[in-house]
């Protein structure tokens, strides 16, 4: 078994990955890594990690490749058939890739691991709490895995025709759903857990979310989620300007809080100690939704007319 992955000036989280990856029950026979052109320590730290390590490493440099590019590389330059995917970002469970291959039966071609948030800031655990899903909300059978936690055999692979290499982001979604077009058969790992942060800054968090939905827009994806949270807002902003406020602000904000229950739910079950820091969390939680609907709704006609422009 290989596993691949892509870096770009990760030394500041690769430590603390490859920590997680030597912890692993059981290891990779194989690392294989694209460098995307690091200005920092990144290449020197997997060097001599992979000099002291059990796991064969390599480090294979290549400028200017973007995470699709990089993955496809490292694809091809792995020894074996089975292969399993990470971030450099992450850390991952003890159990992870067990858990993977643990899934990985004759008639599974994709296994899908899952993912939980961690942080070391209060925005980090802000953002995590409230947009990443909780596991109930996951069903096995239209779950689409990130590529930070996955498996794959790579006759999946180029079924799919790997990772679409004009895509800078939702490379991993637009993978995932050529999967499923080519008939590949899914499995859900819900213990092959990797933990990774959201961004620790507010216009990070913006600029995250918008180049999603403009990665959503360049591949075509999702139009009609995309057009029901334009037509939201708009109904929203015509309330709010209605010659009758009285009447018609209570039932929008209702109608938000009902928008927002989902995540209301993921902060109170994530909630941190304290009554005053749950309380803390729980007002935040519409300001985190409203900016990330407006960065993608920035983000998705960017993608848009490029797709259009494409063509």
């Amino acid at each position: 078994m290989s596993l691949v992955m892509t870096v770009l000036n990760e030394e500041r989280g690769l430590p603390a990955f490859l920590e997680s990856l030597s912890a692993q029950t059981l290891l990779p026979d194989e690392l294989v890594v694209v460098d995307g052109g690091s200005t920092d320590a990144t290449v020197s730290i997997l060097d001599s990690w992979g000099a002291a390590s059990a796991v064969k490493t390599r480090v294979i440099e290549a400028a200017g490749a973007n995470i699709s590019e990089g993955r496809n590389l490292a694809v091809e330059r792995a020894q074996h058939d089975l292969l399993a995917v990470t971030d450099a970002g992450t850390c991952l469970d003890a159990g992870w890739l067990d858990a993977l291959v643990a899934a990985k039966r004759d008639d599974v071609d994709v296994v899908a691991g899952f993912f939980e948030p961690m942080w070391t800031s209060w925005n980090e655990r802000l953002f995590a709490t409230v947009l990443m899903p909780l596991r109930d909300e996951i069903d096995p059978g239209t779950f689409l895995p990130s590529s930070r936690s996955l498996l794959v055999t790579r006759d999946a692979w180029r079924a799919a025709e790997g990772y679409p290499e004009w895509l800078d982001y939702c490379e991993d979604l637009v993978f995932d759903l050529a999967m499923k077009r080519a008939g590949l058969r899914f499995a859900f790992a819900p213990d092959a857990v990797a933990r990774w942060s959201a961004r620790d800054t507010w216009r990070g968090y913006a600029k995250q979310y918008y180049r999603y939905a403009r990665g959503d827009g360049k591949s075509g994806l999702w139009p009609r989620r995309h057009a029901l949270r334009y037509g939201a807002y708009a109904v929203g902003v015509a309330g709010l300007l209605a010659p009758y406020p009285a009447v018609v602000r209570p039932l929008l904000a209702l109608g938000f809080l009902g928008y927002c229950a989902k995540f209301f739910r993921r902060a109170w079950r994530r909630r941190p100690p304290g009554v005053r820091a749950t309380l803390r969390l729980i007002l935040a939680v519409p300001a985190v939704v409203v900016t990330g609907d407006l960065a993608k709704m920035a983000g998705y006609p960017v993608g848009a007319a490029w797709r259009r422009r494409s063509r």
